[in-house]
């Protein structure tokens, strides 16, 4: 090997040549047969090859680009003072590493104001996870660059399991093993197809991520993609005191390569709030693209993307009941069932109407879950401000479950109790009354100025939020996409600059003592 040269001599503006070439060269995963011909042709035309290494001072990156490095190159080795270890320097690792990143670009730097052109070598692609990235955050602006990109471990991975990553319409994600478990389980339950890099000491977090999310069965292991000692297993078999960090944890397509069918069936019910994707949790949206079969009213389906190879069960509104047991039949038969709600499922949704059915004989051994959602209330509100700051009652104005009657006991008890109110369900093309009656009601124990905020299609394309007084409340105005939110004697509602367009409503969380 050439030895490290730090000092080139006289920079290309003293001698009169132009500043030499900046290039990232992408290797590929290992096997020097995947390096791609711009990557030979690079550096076989470069003065300089550069690359990084541990102190330990063997490079990975070297030994892929070992047939094409001559004895007449110039060498930078860019050896890395800290890896894992701990760091006395006054930023910690990180300031060690920034420091590092610097003094070793001004050593490339030196080479390129000399003429001379500099190949840095990189593992996989440059840009993805690589060092090179550091130099080229550092030179590239004032040298002329190119980036050579080569073939990821991603790709090499895939490639050597002989399964797809992604199909169709799915989403890959691509996720550092360093990341806090909770973080990983959240953003593997929401993919379609996943690769956690950066194992070795990782593993134990990531395998953890996988089986909260319910990922793990379908998870595989790879290691040393395309390189001597290449390993793969299904991730579940692998021991952790094993893993180095140059491996890779795939959850791959689930319509290529479809996930084990479960041991037994199950019913999820699943709250995705008031509009689209946006509002859904990641625990949701991994329930909904794990299930074999959706159930649900028409128009809460429409929210969930098509899938291929699994079931759509729509229905009417008005048959809860019917859905529930559909929905529980089908888990009897070994399906995973997930029953679209929206809003919050629990919140006069179909959370209840599952459990009612589930409760019967039939189905007692059949597991249920509800995962939650946003519902409505909490919606509008944040549209407004915070109106639900204190304690609030939550009331459905619709009499076909219960009577008039109740729900007007219900209705002066929160009015006398001074609670601030969210009211579902306040009217329809065939209930058109209610909420004149309840608007009367109110002003029996309510100022007339009272704050109402009427939310509309919150999240939606037609969405509408007006803040109008109690006394001014339009009962033509108010349908079934609307959700109603009563101030307390308390709230407040203020213009907060003469730019809003309408005022922000809030309900102070101190009350005052009597």
């Amino acid at each position: 090997m050439t030895e490290q040269h730090t000092t080139p001599g006289r920079t290309a503006e003293q001698s009169g040549a132009a500043p030499g070439r900046l290039y990232g060269v992408g290797l590929g995963p290992g096997d020097p047969n995947l390096m791609t011909l711009r990557a030979v042709e690079v550096i076989a035309a470069a003065d300089v090859i550069a690359y990084h290494s541990a102190r330990h001072g063997r490079s990975i990156a070297r030994s892929i680009a070992e047939r094409h490095i001559r004895p007449d190159h110039i060498e930078e080795r860019l050896v890395y003072p800290v890896t894992t270890e701990s760091t006395d320097h006054p930023d910690g690792y990180r300031g060690a590493l920034n420091d590092f990143y610097t003094e070793a670009a001004a050593r490339l730097a030196a080479h390129l104001d000399a003429g001379r052109t500099v190949a840095v070598l990189a593992e996989g692609d440059p840009l993805f996870y690589g060092s090179y990235q550091h130099m080229h955050q550092r030179l590239a602006d004032r040298y002329e660059t190119e980036v050579i990109p080569g073939v990821t471990s991603v790709s090499a991975a895939a490639a050597r399991l002989g399964k797809p990553l992604c199909e169709a319409d799915e989403v890959l994600t691509i996720l550092p093993g360093t990341l806090p478990t909770e973080e990983l389980t959240a953003r593997l339950a929401a993919t379609d197809a996943a690769v956690v890099m950066k194992l070795g000491r990782t593993f134990p977090s990531v395998h953890q991520a996988l089986t909260d999310s319910g990922r793990l069965p379908e998870a595989d292991y790879v290691e040393r993609a395309t390189m001597p000692g290449e390993r793969t297993a299904p991730l579940s078999e692998v021991d952790p005191a094993s893993v180095p960090y140059f491996s890779v944890a795939v959850v791959p397509s689930r319509i290529a390569t479809p996930p084990p069918a479960p041991a037994a069936g199950s019913v999820v019910v699943v709250g995705t709030g008031p509009a689209g994707p946006l509002w859904l949790t990641p625990e949701s949206r991994g329930a909904l693209a794990s299930a074999t079969d959706l159930v649900g009213y028409t128009t809460y389906l429409d929210r969930v993307p098509v899938r291929p190879g699994q079931a759509r069960h729509a229905s009417d509104n008005k048959v809860e009941s019917e859905r529930a047991e559909l929905a529980l039949d089908l888990a009897r038969r070994g399906r995973r069932v997930a029953v679209v709600s929206g809003g919050d499922p629990g919140i006069f949704a179909m959370a209840t109407a599952v459990l009612e059915v589930a409760a019967q004989d039939p189905y007692r051994s059949v597991p249920v879950r509800v995962l939650p959602g946003v519902t409505a209330a909490n919606a509008a509100a944040a549209r407004a401000g915070a109106p639900l700051g204190h304690d609030y009652a939550v009331i459905s104005l619709s009499d076909r479950l219960k009577p008039w009657e109740v729900i007007a006991d219900r209705l002066r008890a929160a009015a006398t109790a001074d609670l601030a109110m969210a009211l579902y369900n306040p009217g329809s093309r065939t209930r058109t009354w209610q909420v004149a009656k309840a608007r009367a009601l109110l002003l029996e124990h309510r100022s007339p100025d009272t704050p109402v905020v009427m939310a509309r299609d919150v999240g939606g394309p037609t969405e509408s939020v007006r803040v109008v007084p109690l006394a001014a409340l339009a009962p033509e105005e108010v349908d079934m996409r609307t959700i109603l939110l009563i101030g307390s004697s308390q709230t407040e509602s203020v213009r907060r600059s003469p730019e809003d367009e309408r005022e922000t409503v809030w309900t102070p969380r101190r009350y005052p003592e009597k």
